[in-house]
């Protein structure tokens, strides 16, 4: 591969992942972070250091390089989608930019699956500052500030953008250890305390699969301009998903319903069940089959492997698994 390839982002989860595949394929890559993390990538591998939130910091990083394809998995708002601009008009072949299914969320009106088309319509106002709604609210409008600037200057100036909209994304490496509350749960033998509503359903992604997705137009360089839901083909309830897993687990899930009110006062919630969330996407992923020729991993086959991971790798259970033994209790004094 001889394209020149810059990953903003690139150590954590996906973009971990994406740097790996590209190194392997002998891309000449570059990664760009804070440096914070250490990072468990090959050598071969550069490195650049900046906060890409400011911009002078982000201009000095890249000051005298060159990239024909920049990937970027953490672009949150207008402002640090109008730097990009700035920096990359004229000099890149492709930008990609890995957006959220939040941004349909603070629609008013949509309906679940959403297409790429029910992006447009008017938004919902703000919730209630400093609450997890106004921080789920703030996340999904600042990805669409930044969407509408970068499509703008495809509008404008051809700037050639493309944006990956993603549901909850599931992998070994995902921080917020979702997948892995559910793992530990069910490892245990205990009960797992689900909200009673809301109920949606599950449409989530696997990792490898975004991996494909952008590693396929990094090769064709199609969908310059344009929008993709990436998204895996099956909806499940939560009780399928668990038992999906549970079965994989050679165990059962025991699902005790709660009123949401009680997890939250309790302060189980998000912990004890954090695919029970309003703020959890739907897609539909037609467009990106048929525009892009993507294939999405079954279910099955994806939590097959992630429980095969999580069952090799037995670290100390995360800050997310620490009152476990206060929601066996509390499942014991509802049942």
């Amino acid at each position: 591969m001889s394209k020149k390839i810059l990953i903003i982002g690139g150590t954590g989860n996906m973009g971990h992942y994406l740097a790996k595949t590209l190194a392997e394929a002998g891309a000449d890559l570059t990664i760009l972070n804070r440096g914070i993390t250490k990072d468990e990538l090959p050598d071969s591998i550069h490195r650049l250091h900046a906060d890409r939130k400011d911009s002078m910091q982000l201009r000095r990083a890249l000051l005298a390089k060159s990239f024909d394809i920049v990937v970027d998995f953490v672009m949150y708002r207008a402002d640090e989608a109008e730097a990009a601009i700035e920096l990359f008009r004229g000099g890149i072949d492709h930008y990609i930019m890995i957006s959220s299914g939040q941004v349909y969320l603070v629609r008013e009106g949509a309906h679940r699956p959403f297409g790429e088309e029910d992006y447009e319509g008017r938004v919902m106002p703000a919730p209630k500052e400093n609450s997890f709604a106004y921080e789920e609210w703030r996340y999904g409008m600042g990805k669409r500030e930044a969407e509408d600037r970068l499509r703008q200057a495809w509008t404008e100036s051809n700037f050639p953008q493309t944006i990956f909209r993603l549901p909850m994304v599931n992998s070994g490496r995902d921080p917020f250890n979702r997948f892995l509350n559910y793992f530990l749960r069910l490892q245990d033998g205990g009960e797992i305390l689900v909200p009673e509503t809301p109920n949606f359903a599950l449409n989530h992604i696997y990792a490898l699969d975004v991996v494909t997705a952008i590693v396929g137009i990094i090769h064709s360089g199609e969908g310059k301009g344009q929008v993709f839901n990436i998204s895996q083909d099956e909806t499940v309830s939560l009780d399928e998903f668990l038992a999906i897993t549970a079965e994989l687990m050679n165990t059962q899930a025991r699902i005790v319903r709660v009123e949401r009110s009680q997890l939250e006062a309790n302060g189980f919630l998000p912990d004890c069940s954090p695919f029970s969330e309003r703020w959890m996407s739907e897609l539909d992923n037609s467009r990106s089959k048929t525009a892009l020729g993507m294939t999405y991993t079954p279910l099955r086959d994806y939590l097959a492997r992630l429980v095969a991971f999580y069952s090799s790798h037995q670290a100390l259970p995360p800050f997310t698994y620490r009152r476990r033994r206060a929601e066996l209790q509390f499942a014991k004094q509802s049942a």
